[in-house]
């Protein structure tokens, strides 16, 4: 039986796909979305004394570089947190990555983690600013505490997740994407990043990932 892994939906008349690996496929705009990558955290934790595999840090550029071979993304919006902490030989690594497609215009909504300089970002040829318009939506890194009428937010940076229960007192926390009648809340893409349980209103949408397959709930 084949996975499913991905779920389109509409939103504000946009057709979006949802896709297993933690972002969000644009395909009218060309444009890859995802949020809170958290580069450079293994390389944080190692620092300080913490036993995290450098394999932590390739594999979330790896399946950036799979999504980017599968979708030809023109543009790659990334919500903020890209890099974890202060500079590490991990930001070097990226920036590497990053001029291996060269072709593709990324674009960072600055997030609370993000403490790269201005050089930092120019030498990775990253065009930033606090929030950014395109289309219908306003996309951010924190959620606003007050939503105007005329706006369709996308955050990330609280690392969604719900608690599914099974038989017994079995229970899994995955992560998802939720979407409200005014907002939209990525999953993180990085790993160990931690997550927070949502409460799921009446009307709301949660779609489940366990990053190979996702589902409605």
């Amino acid at each position: 039986m084949s996975l499913n892994q991905s779920e389109t939906i509409v939103v504000r008349g946009e057709r979006l796909k949802l896709l297993a690996e933690k972002a969000i496929w644009w395909e009218k705009e060309k444009t890859l979305i995802l949020a809170d990558l958290h580069l450079g955290k293994s390389a944080h934790f190692r620092k300080n004394g913490i036993a995290i595999p450098k394999q932590a840090n390739a594999q979330i550029v790896w399946v950036l570089s799979e999504l980017i071979l599968q979708h030809q993304p023109e543009e790659i919006l990334l919500l903020g947190d890209l890099f974890h902490s202060t500079m590490n030989e991990e930001w070097n690594e990226f920036v590497d990555f990053r001029k291996n497609v060269a072709h593709i215009r990324f674009r960072l909504v600055l997030g609370n983690h993000d403490m790269m300089s201005d050089k930092d970002l120019k030498l990775a040829d990253m065009l930033h600013s606090e929030a950014y318009r395109k289309g219908p939506f306003l996309f951010l890194h924190h959620r606003p505490e007050h939503f105007r009428d005329t706006d369709f937010v996308m955050s990330g940076h609280i690392h969604p997740a719900v608690k599914l229960k099974g038989l017994g007192k079995q229970s899994m926390r995955l992560p998802c994407f939720y979407f409200s009648t005014e907002e939209a809340v990525l999953p993180s893409f990085g790993y160990f990043t931690g997550a927070h349980t949502i409460q799921v209103k009446k009307g709301d949408r949660v779609f489940v990932t366990n990053g190979e397959e996702i589902f409605a709930l």
